[in-house]
């Protein structure tokens, strides 16, 4: 994969090809960043340009390198990431061990290591020592969602490159061009992290289905009555939705922030706006704290139901929570 097929972080990009096209390189990055900002795409294409033997900022794709990296099989790049809960001293002795030989193309070797935040304490200071001591010429690229929960003197030791979350709009825009319709675009791109998440999305049939669903619950809760609590046992647990009942929890957290952007005339950032209309009606049938309380309680319900609570009752419970 090129750079320019990642999609956003202009700023991490510029500065590995910065490094690339002044061979520049330090021995240890540390990619920082929220889920599906693409931290491993843009690992695996700093480390395919580092083996290319053309050595410019992006790897050519074509050479003998490039089409060892494709094809899963070079010897001078390793991936590591958590052996069950957790990165165990034995993996980094592995890597310790097989970068104790050099490199026959003479290439610097390349290891990636995935939730390095989920490193061992054993772990971590083995890996220490081999930042500082590496045996041959070798780039360590880390990555985690949480930068601070990596050894601090580990930390000291890279060079970080910040990853910001995807842009909902570019990948709205993105999925738009590639046919798929606007209304389902519109909310995946809220949901899932990146591109292909969202393309495994919109691909399913379920997910029109519980979108319908929970627009026709969103406007039935609005009118206090108990007539939800029938439709979702109906559509939902009865209709062979029930497996996906967290994703349902995720788009009325958007349909009650919809609210709030009708009621502060952000009407630019409704996500649900071919819904518009019945929107305009429903919210202001209550104040601004409602529909806020009504985000938090989907939150919950849906911390509660990864928690193994019952499906069922975390639905009749959100269900009754947001028509009082």
């Amino acid at each position: 994969m090129s750079f320019q097929e990642i999609i956003g972080q202009d700023i991490a990009k510029q500065m590995l090809q910065n490094g690339l096209r002044s061979q520049k390189i330090s021995h240890a990055y540390l990619f920082s960043g929220p889920a599906g900002s693409g931290q491993m795409k843009m690992a695996n294409s700093f480390a395919q340009a580092l083996v290319c033997i053309h050595k410019g900022d992006e790897a050519c794709g074509e050479c003998i390198q490039c089409r060892k990296m494709k094809n899963g099989n070079h010897p001078d790049f390793h991936v590591i990431e958590p052996d069950g809960a957790s990165i165990k001293i034995e993996q980094i002795r592995d890597i310790q061990r097989i970068f104790s030989y050099r490199s026959e193309s003479g290439n610097r070797k390349i290891y990636i290591i995935k939730d390095a935040d989920k490193m061992t304490i054993q772990a971590s200071n083995s890996l220490l020592k081999f930042l500082e001591e590496p045996p041959a010429p070798a780039v360590a690229i880390l990555l985690t969602e949480n930068a601070q929960s990596v050894l601090p003197t580990i930390r000291s030791r890279t060079q970080p490159i910040v990853f910001t979350p995807p842009d909902p709009q570019k990948m709205a825009q993105i999925l738009g061009d590639e046919g798929f319709p606007m209304p389902l675009v519109r909310c995946v791109v809220h949901i899932a992290s990146d591109l292909d998440e969202c393309r495994e999305l919109l691909a399913e049939n379920w997910f029109a289905e519980i979108r319908n669903v929970m627009l026709q619950l969103g406007k039935e809760s609005a009118g206090r009555g108990s007539m939800s609590l029938i439709t979702a046992q109906q559509k939902l647990f009865k209709g062979g939705l029930g497996d996906h009942i967290e994703p349902v929890f995720d788009l009325f957290h958007l349909w009650f922030k919809d609210m709030v952007h009708i009621q502060i005339g952000r009407h630019e950032s409704i996500v649900f706006i071919d819904q518009l209309e019945s929107l305009s009606k429903v919210a202001t049938t209550r104040d601004m704290q409602h529909w806020i309380s009504c985000m938090s309680l989907a939150a919950e319900c849906k911390k509660m139901l990864r928690s193994h609570v019952n499906p069922q009752l975390c639905m009749e419970q959100f269900l009754i929570g947001v028509s009082g």
